[in-house]
């Protein structure tokens, strides 16, 4: 199935509601909107932020040691499997997140 999704008017109904972008392998690609932080988490396998609109602050620990990188439209988030973080969004945001299939 082809489709076409303008990333910059997407919206969702709740905070970090996602739109399915496709399915590769074991691998998902979703659309994020939010404009509320998620929650502290540590996935199950490596996961991938692509900003594509509005800024957001990703919090993460090393260690014991928390630390918070800004990132811009364009700039990407990996997290190892195992990492803790969260991401905080400066106003709305619009993600890419690529990751596991049914990870958490």
């Amino acid at each position: 199935m082809r489709f076409h999704l303008d990333t910059d008017s997407f919206t969702a109904e709740r905070a970090w509601g996602a739109r399915l972008v496709g399915q590769i392998d074991n691998v998902t690609v979703r659309l994020h909107w939010t404009d509320q932080p998620y929650k502290w988490h540590v996935n199950d396998g490596p996961e991938a932020f692509v900003v594509l609109h509005g800024g957001v602050d990703m919090h993460y620990r090393e260690g014991t040691e928390e630390k918070t990188q800004r990132l811009e439209p364009g700039q990407i988030f990996y997290a190892e499997d195992g990492d803790a973080h969260v991401a905080h969004p400066v106003g709305e945001a619009r993600i890419l997140v690529i990751e596991r299939d049914g990870s958490v």
